[in-house]
């Protein structure tokens, strides 16, 4: 689908270089007003990249627990406005339902994923437990890395968003997502690898963000078994991943990377520690 916006565009700016100034054009990413609503009613408004659309809108419905699957959205509508963008959704009768007695209204700006629930238990409310058996060498990590840099477009034109990619195992780097939001971007992964039929479970994830506890939340929604991320996780991630089975590995470089949980799935790992 064409996007609705473009996901980028070039502005003027007054650079200083060697002493001077000059004027100078640079790519910048647009950030939109996403509105995201079930059966009339809204239910939560991000600021994203105006991108992967549909990835989006389903990837967010299954990694908040609105849906399963992409079967139980029955219809999906992308509608600019002029404040922004809703994603316009109907859901099956029973999802309906469900949706309906848990009701929220959720909104937050880009790095706020928790902006706008009723209750303490809501920000930390249970995940599943992901038990998929996986064995992931050091090698494959700094592989799918040097992969990863690659396969950003957006970033590469204006450094300035994050992605969430799939490493399958074997197969290689399968899908990456951009957005100015770390959550979003992990959301379009959900989204993209639930319409293509891909199980989290085959592989791993990779992020260019820190490691916050909604990204483990999220990841724990869709069966993700392992997270690799370039930055170091919250001790509330690391809690999180511990009891939901997840393994996380950070601080992931070129030099190497540190494992903070479930280390049995990296060949090779020792440790077996978390923060408390």
């Amino acid at each position: 689908m064409k996007p609705v916006v473009e996901s980028s565009r070039i502005v003027e700016a007054s650079a200083w270089r060697h002493g001077e100034y000059a004027m100078a054009g640079r790519a910048v990413p647009e950030e939109i007003a996403m509105a995201l609503t079930y059966d009339g009613s809204s239910h939560a408004v991000m600021m994203a990249t105006p991108a992967d659309l549909e990835d989006f809108a389903i990837g967010f419905s299954m990694t908040e627990g609105i849906v399963g699957s992409p079967e139980e959205i029955e219809t999906l509508e992308i509608i600019e406005e002029d404040a922004g963008i809703e994603l316009r959704m109907r859901l099956a009768g029973p999802r309906a339902a469900a949706l309906a007695a848990r009701r929220r209204y959720l909104a937050g700006p880009v790095g706020c994923g928790l902006c706008g629930i009723e209750s303490l238990d809501e920000a930390l409310r249970p995940v599943p437990t992901v038990d998929a058996e996986m064995e992931v060498s050091d090698e494959t990590i700094l592989v799918a890395l040097a992969g990863l840099r690659g396969g950003q477009p957006l970033n590469s034109e204006t450094h300035a968003v994050h992605a969430a990619a799939f490493w399958r195992q074997p197969g290689g780097l399968v899908v990456v997502r951009e957005d100015v939001g770390r959550h979003n971007a992990l959301d379009k992964l959900a989204g993209a690898l639930a319409v293509d039929r891909v199980s989290a479970a085959d592989g791993f994830i990779l992020l260019t963000s820190r490691l916050s506890v909604e990204l483990v939340q999220k990841a724990a929604m869709i069966g993700a078994p392992l997270l690799v991320a370039v930055s170091a996780p919250t001790a509330l991630a690391i809690r999180t991943a511990e009891a939901a089975g997840i393994t996380i590995v950070a601080v992931a470089r070129d030099d190497g990377f540190e494992v903070f949980t479930h280390p049995g799935r990296i060949i090779g790992a020792k440790v077996d520690h978390a923060v408390r």
